[in-house]
């Protein structure tokens, strides 16, 4: 099942960020996927899903 990422992609565009294992719940973001992750690790996650967001909304079939 697809998952909607409307309005993480509203908040965050252009940003990377860590998401929970659900995919939905993003626990930290910034600039870099280092930074990122650091801000994760501190939070008690070890294995986020990272991810960068990109600047523009575009369709994707897959």
């Amino acid at each position: 099942m697809a998952i909607d990422w409307t309005q993480i992609y509203k908040k965050y565009k252009g940003q990377w960020i860590a998401l929970k294992e659900d995919e939905k719940t993003v626990i930290a973001d910034g600039k870099t996927a280092k930074v990122v992750f650091e801000k994760a690790k501190k939070k008690g996650f070890l294995k986020p899903l990272l991810f960068r967001v990109p600047q523009e909304n575009l369709p994707y079939f897959g």
